[in-house]
């Protein structure tokens, strides 16, 4: 059998597995657009009885089974029997559980949080290891957004097994600041000062009243805590305003700075010492 016989013999062979391929290729494309449309009704319609969390996540799941047929269809097109395939990915599945059993783990936590709900999508929480916005609960991993704008992805087992502080949840937060005064400044002149000043910063709450009161004591002189109340929209607006005040009020009453005193002891002999009532003698020279 010369060349020229075995091309004509293989022409129809290469131009039918030719077009399987152009219909594999169309119906990936067709089938991955319809997959689209379906998940992104489909979430839109869960948004009603639910909320966007568990919208997004029977979307996702969805996603991965309809995918998944897809890719059993496109197989079954080119003429690989299914059922060998179905048992194959068992066997495959199998092998990969065992080998990655954490993703079953992943798995397993996403689906407490969608059921136990210590949060939603749009909360701001400490989870992880990280603080930020919550994007979206998917199968495996929880994305959230940082507060340097960063895109984060925290594995589900991680975020379920730690502490989940969800800042979003009551109406509102304490801003904890301290002012620290001078052993010699009055207190009580400078309570009722920040007490005014602070009450007045925007989007501090009336009630509860800013509490502003002696912390602890030092050896520079009394430690104020100064904590107003707000809405967790607006806790750094509030943060770095009150900072700004506690400054600008101290500053313009005439309070001085606290400083740590030093005492210079001169001895019979010659010999200098100076001490400090905090850190005791810090230098000694003759």
């Amino acid at each position: 059998m010369d060349v020229s016989s075995i091309i004509q013999n293989a022409m129809p062979l290469l131009t039918q597995f030719a077009l399987k391929v152009v219909g594999a290729i169309v119906l990936w494309i067709i089938g991955r657009q319809l997959i689209r449309f379906s998940v992104t009704m489909l979430v839109r319609t869960l948004k009603r009885p639910f909320d966007q969390t568990v919208a997004g996540y029977i979307g996702t799941a969805t996603s991965v089974l309809l995918n998944i047929a897809l890719i059993v269809a496109i197989l079954g097109f080119f003429g690989i029997e299914t059922t060998t395939f179905a048992a194959l990915m068992a066997g495959v599945g199998i092998a990969i559980g065992a080998a990655w059993s954490g993703l079953l783990a992943h798995l397993a936590a996403g689906g407490f949080l969608l059921i136990l709900r210590p949060f939603k999508v749009g909360d701001f929480i400490s989870a992880g290891g990280m603080l930020g916005t919550v994007e979206e609960i998917g199968l495996f991993v929880t994305r959230i957004n940082t507060l340097d704008n960063v895109q984060t992805f925290v594995s589900n087992s991680r975020v379920f097994a730690d502490t989940i502080q969800n800042f979003s949840t009551n109406l509102f937060r304490r801003v904890d600041l301290v002012a620290q005064l001078h052993n010699e400044a009055d207190h009580v002149t400078a309570i009722r000062l920040l007490k005014a000043r602070v009450s007045k910063i925007p989007n501090v709450m009336a009630e509860p009243k800013p509490d502003i009161e002696i912390l602890q004591f030092n050896p520079l002189g009394p430690m104020l805590a100064v904590r107003p109340y707000c809405n967790n929209d607006h806790y750094w607006q509030v943060y770095f305003d009150a900072n700004r005040v506690i400054r600008e009020t101290l500053g313009e009453a005439g309070f001085h700075a606290a400083e740590q005193p030093i005492v210079v002891r001169t001895s019979s002999n010659g010999d200098v010492a100076t001490t400090s009532p905090a850190a005791g003698v810090v230098g000694h020279s003759r």
